[in-house]
């Protein structure tokens, strides 16, 4: 079986539970981490899916990685191997369809609402509750919806929230992070991070990030189990 290749932007920003649910599943993969020097590849041919990690950089930035996970996404969608990607990797997926990312109209950073769209796919990749699931965000743009993507998912500060387009499926939001990975990041502290938080009701504090964590957690691994078990059954099939 070929490995699933996951392309991981920053050292800081790893795999978390998307890398505990491929092991629990016994489904192999190849992580390529850019900011520890390990090149991506030139193509898919040696992996059967991809999954694109997020990032603090924008996805326009001008950084050859970035450009060349483009043309990866783009080679495993002519080849039919899913691919899923992870706010900065749904970003990415969105430019490499030929739209725009854009500055969202407000940040969202926590645990935000994201509601779905009234589509059987939208229930086929997220369960079939109606209505809003609460997830993890980290962002400050979003994306554009591509020509041929179903749009899944919204919310008030953020339009499209996720889409998919035949086996493959971007989100604006972190499913992949565990605990370990989630109170790290809740650990930063910078001016520019608590001007958000005086100016924006959807960014929160690291405090406000971590309380009830252990039951919002265990809300979107379950979440992420589904939505991880449908990418990969893409490939499957």
């Amino acid at each position: 079986m070929k490995p699933v290749l996951v392309l991981q932007h920053l050292s800081s920003d790893g795999p978390a539970y998307l890398a505990t649910w491929m092991q629990r599943n016994q489904v192999p993969f190849e992580l390529r981490n850019t900011e520890a020097g390990e090149d991506y590849p030139a193509h898919m041919d040696g992996h059967s899916a991809l999954a694109v990690l997020g990032g603090e950089m924008s996805a326009n930035d001008p950084l050859p990685a970035l450009r060349r996970a483009e043309l990866l996404i783009l080679d495993a969608m002519a080849r039919g191997r899913p691919v899923i990607g992870h706010c900065l990797g749904g970003q990415l997926m969105a430019r490499a369809l030929g739209v725009r990312v854009t500055a969202s109209r407000a940040p969202e950073i926590g645990w935000q609402p994201m509601v779905l769209q009234d589509h059987p796919l939208a229930r086929d990749w997220f369960g079939p509750e109606a209505g809003e699931r609460r997830v993890f965000h980290w962002h400050e743009e979003a994306f554009e919806l591509p020509p041929g993507a179903t749009w899944l998912a919204r919310s008030e500060a953020c339009t499209h929230q996720a889409f998919a387009i035949g086996p493959h499926l971007a989100m604006q939001f972190h499913i992949e992070v565990d605990e370990e990975k989630l109170r790290r990041w809740a650990m930063l502290d910078t001016p520019a991070y608590r001007a958000l938080q005086q100016t924006h009701r959807t960014v929160q504090s690291g405090a406000a990030m971590c309380a009830d964590l252990p039951r919002l957690l265990q809300a979107q691994q379950a979440l992420a189990d589904r939505v991880y078990a449908r990418w990969w059954s893409a490939r499957a099939a």
